[in-house]
């Protein structure tokens, strides 16, 4: 579990100094606080109400170190430590509890704990915010089960599920790891990377930002779990926008990731991303309006992986529909695939498993690797597509189907209605019928010449995880509910290209899918020998949209590229914004400008 760090970065200043150090059991105050705590919030009870069976303790203990800067020039940054604690309390018993109403979580009392823990390893703070932490919680679970026993009363629920499942309790208690970080040349990095949009007068917007996040992940239950175990990551996030000529807006955005700062690639590959960035933003801005397609779509593996990431990934995150009131609907999206166990899904020559005990594949670190789920369950293979019919769900231990009752190790974040919320780690997409990249692209034109298509389309990139601004996002899905494109949002296209007979590609933009669903993985034809590892940040926010989920988590998707037989795709119609008024101002300063006019055969970017 790793807290949003944007979320929390001003909360301190004091880092605990560039230190690597390993504790004892017995050494760490803040695991021994936790510990005792527990123990005596065993005493919890109110005369004639229901009794805690089941008391856990979360805490995220990060350092975080960011950069951001733009055109040369250094925005911001900042060191910061916090110490995130979540408690949670269970009264009833695993059958019934108070959980999984649509107002588990509300709490209308006063609220004495300061949600954060303090930064020095004090253990009597510890144990007293523990204590109000524990003691809201309570309280939160006696009002919420008096409401889902009100609501009951009033709705038929046949053949109910138990509401949380019994897993042995498992130890693990790694070393604490806090390893130095050169601040200076980070900054001077990230300076020099957001620079090169300077050369790109097309692109009217940019950013570079670094992360930096050293964690330590506690947990301690009444079962007997007890685990201290690390989660860190790093990242370089590259931004830009531009508009075209009829007001457009245009993105991109690159994402590079590892598990320390020292494993990310070194700056002239950080540089080639950023100028990749740069420069499909500035050929997005010229590049001409597609107008509806329909047939024969070519999935490079970068954006195949996006695609089985969002699509088929969050298909198999399946959570439970709360209890409410009659006639109220609760705020839950439920699955495409939630009554497709058994069928086929996939062609019969595809396999789909997440597997988080994998580190690496043919030298490449899996971000998706992990040890515990964030509710203490062990991680194991798991395979969830078995030549092309589908066998199982991302599962926590709250029970989603009568056959599916226990944990398979997929809580990765903290979800809605008193829950934790599924997600995968390592998810490889297997083909066992495959064919060379070549071969996939001329099968898709002969696709197209067989059905009088003047051209095919060829796939490079998604907006996934999507760089849409909160705005941006909400016209999408108002968009595509009037269009009848569906609810659920699929990430948009953003480097798409036409594919002509004669070998001629040409890059167009402004267009969306239209009826992509799971139902379209039947429709794959061919797969690709060559594979992709992608790595992203994901989020319990739909699109795993930056900057909008609470808690986030690394994961990996190892997908080869995909053929499809037919894919729609139209023309994105919504209301843009005139340019704006006044031309940009030079990115070059004046003195130079006026330098180059003078010299033999000058001349500057295109705009000025």
């Amino acid at each position: 579990m790793k807290n949003k760090i944007t979320a929390l970065a001003a909360a301190a200043c004091v880092l605990l100094a560039g230190s690597l150090w390993s504790q004892q059991p017995d050494q760490d105050p803040l695991l021994r606080a936790m510990k005792e705590e527990l123990d005596r919030s065993r005493m919890l009870r109110i005369v004639g109400l229901d009794q805690p069976y089941f008391i856990e303790y979360r805490v995220a203990d990060e350092t975080n170190f960011s950069v951001n800067a733009s055109l040369g020039g250094l925005v911001s940054s900042g060191t910061s430590a916090v110490r995130f604690p979540v408690v949670k309390v269970r009264i009833g018993d695993y059958r019934f509890d108070n959980t999984n109403h649509v107002l588990s979580d509300a709490y209308s009392g006063s609220r004495y704990d300061s949600g954060q823990l303090p930064l020095e390893n004090s253990y009597l703070a510890f144990r007293q915010i523990f204590w109000l932490a524990t003691d809201r919680s309570y309280k939160t679970a006696e009002d919420a089960i008096a409401r889902k026993r009100a609501s009951l009363k009033n709705v038929n629920v046949v053949d109910p599920l138990p509401d949380f499942s019994k897993e042995p309790p498992q130890k693990a208690l790694l070393p604490i790891r806090r390893v130095p970080v050169n601040e200076t040349a980070w900054k001077d990095r990230v300076v020099r990377l957001s620079a090169v949009f300077s050369e790109y007068p097309k692109v009217i917007a940019s950013a570079v930002e670094l992360q930096i996040s050293q964690a330590t992940n506690y947990l301690v239950n009444s079962e007997g779990t007890e685990l201290r175990t690390p989660e860190n990551l790093a990242f370089v996030r590259v931004l830009a926008r531009g508009e075209a000529a009829d007001g457009t807006p245009i993105r991109d955005a690159s994402v590079i990731q590892a598990f320390d700062a020292d494993s990310l690639p070194p700056e002239a590959e950080l540089l080639r991303q950023t100028s990749e960035v740069a420069k499909n933003v500035s050929a997005l801005v010229q590049a001409p309006v597609a107008e509806y397609y329909d047939g024969p779509v070519l999935f490079e593996a970068p954006a195949a992986a996006q695609l089985f990431g969002q699509l088929l990934g969050d298909s198999l995150k399946v959570t439970r529909k709360p209890v409410t009131d009659p006639g109220r609907t609760p705020p839950y999206l439920p699955s495409d695939l939630e009554n497709r166990v058994g069928f086929t899904i996939m062609p019969e020559w595809m396999d789909v498993v997440d597997d988080p005990t994998q580190t690496d594949w043919h030298g490449h670190t899996l971000l998706g690797h992990y040890l515990f789920d964030i509710e203490g369950v062990k991680a194991e293979p798991l395979s969830l597509v078995d030549k092309g019919v589908l066998r199982n769900f991302l599962l926590t231990r709250t029970p989603v189907f009568k056959s599916f009752e226990n944990s398979n190790g997929r809580a990765r974040f903290s979800g809605a209605f008193g829950a934790d919320a599924p997600g995968f780690g390592n998810l490889f997409v297997r083909a066992n019928k495959t064919v060379s990249f070549g071969e996939l692209k001329k099968k898709m034109m002969d696709l197209c010449r067989d059905r009088n298509r003047p051209y095919g389309v060829i796939i490079r990139k998604l907006d996934f995880p999507s760089t849409a601004s909160i705005d941006e996002f909400r016209r999408m899905l108002t968009s595509m509910s009037q269009s009848g494109a569906g609810t659920r949002p699929i990430a948009l296209p953003l480097l798409v290209y036409r594919v002509y007979q004669d070998g001629r590609e040409e890059l167009v933009r402004g267009l969306r899918f239209r009826n992509l669903s799971t139902r379209t993985l039947r429709d794959i034809l061919a797969a690709s020998d060559e594979n992709y590892v992608f790595d992203f940040v994901d989020s319990n926010a739909p699109l795993a949209l930056i900057g909008a989920g609470n808690y986030v988590t690394s994961a990996s998707v190892i997908s080869p590229s995909i053929l499809f037989d037919e894919v729609e795709l139209e023309p994105i119609q919504e209301e843009t914004q005139k340019p704006p008024i006044v031309p940009p101002p030079p990115l070059i300063p004046e003195t130079t400008r006026k330098a180059q006019s003078r010299s033999p055969g000058a001349h500057l970017p295109a705009g000025f």
